[in-house]
């Protein structure tokens, strides 16, 4: 049985992959399925979709293209991710509501900049979007830029001293609720996926309460696997998604060179999503006749 990812990042966010350079990665890694999940974005998708449908009219090796986003919600001053797979990204009201994720990153990120302005360093927004056009801005392109500025000299010293959680520099942004996400999502035609929850270090009660939450309001999924679990995190995901009858989903959360170490479709090396997943997922589509 073949792999597949239901979680990776492209350029269009903050990953280092163009869309076009992460279908061929797929491909090259002779994934099933590859889903592109950027950050609140959906810019990707439209050149993903056409050029592995290129490749398969020209009888070249493909791979399905999955249409997805990964929203980031907060729950209880928590940080949430909620995946949506098979999304009809295209309607006027899911791209409303995207607009005014969007409209949160600008003004967010224009703060952030002054706040950077104020010790010193020479960095506006309009300068960000110069050196990475057409990205969704995230403190991975700060980081970036303090690097090859030579603010910083690593990306971890970039977050540490300037863009981390707790520095006095950082700006939170407004965030949509999770339910809020999987509303949207399955309004979308899609599938709402839990993401990685061991990540959000919530404890058994409190995430089986959030699992409980959500899977009343539409959840459809969990993610099962994931680069950094460990074997006890796998069984107690599947757990819950055995108890609430969700999805099993999975995926690297690839980024490309800006998580270095972390390839698609098998993670650090232990991860593997297998195909099987897919299937369930696609018989339940609603779209699906």
């Amino acid at each position: 049985m073949r792999a597949i990812d239901l979680h990776t990042h492209t350029c269009k966010s903050d990953g280092s992959y163009t869309p076009t350079e992460l279908v061929d990665y797929a491909i090259e890694k002779n994934l099933a399925a590859v889903a592109i999940t950027d950050h609140d974005s959906i810019e990707g998708l439209d050149e993903a979709v056409a050029h592995a449908a290129a490749l398969k009219e020209r009888g070249l090796p493909s791979v399905e293209v999955i249409p997805g986003i990964e929203f980031s919600t907060k729950y209880e001053k928590q940080d949430v991710h909620i995946v949506g797979l098979y999304i009809s990204y295209d309607g006027q009201a899911f791209q409303d509501a995207l607009g005014g994720f969007v409209d949160s990153r600008i003004n967010r990120n224009r703060k952030m900049c002054a706040n950077l302005q104020g010790a010193g360093i020479d960095i506006t927004y309009e300068k960000l979007l110069a050196m990475y056009p057409d990205a969704v801005i995230t403190r991975a392109h700060y980081a970036s830029y303090l690097l090859e500025n030579g603010y910083v000299k690593s990306r971890q010293d970039a977050f540490a001293r300037y863009l981390g959680d707790h520095t006095k520099y950082f700006v939170p942004r407004e965030k949509v609720t999770p339910s809020q996400a999987v509303e949207l999502i399955v309004k979308a035609g899609g599938v709402p996926i839990l993401a990685h929850p061991p990540l959000y270090h919530m404890g058994n009660d409190r995430l089986d309460a959030l699992v409980s939450f959500l899977k009343a309001d539409g959840l459809m999924g969990i993610e099962v696997f994931y680069s950094t679990y460990s074997n006890q995190d796998v069984r107690d995901m599947q757990r819950l998604a055995d108890k609430y009858e969700l999805f099993v989903s999975g995926g690297s959360d690839f980024h490309g060179a800006n998580k270095p170490g972390l390839d698609l479709g098998c993670g650090y090396g232990r991860l593997f999503v297998p195909e099987e997943a897919l299937w369930k997922i696609k018989a339940a589509l609603p779209r699906t006749s």
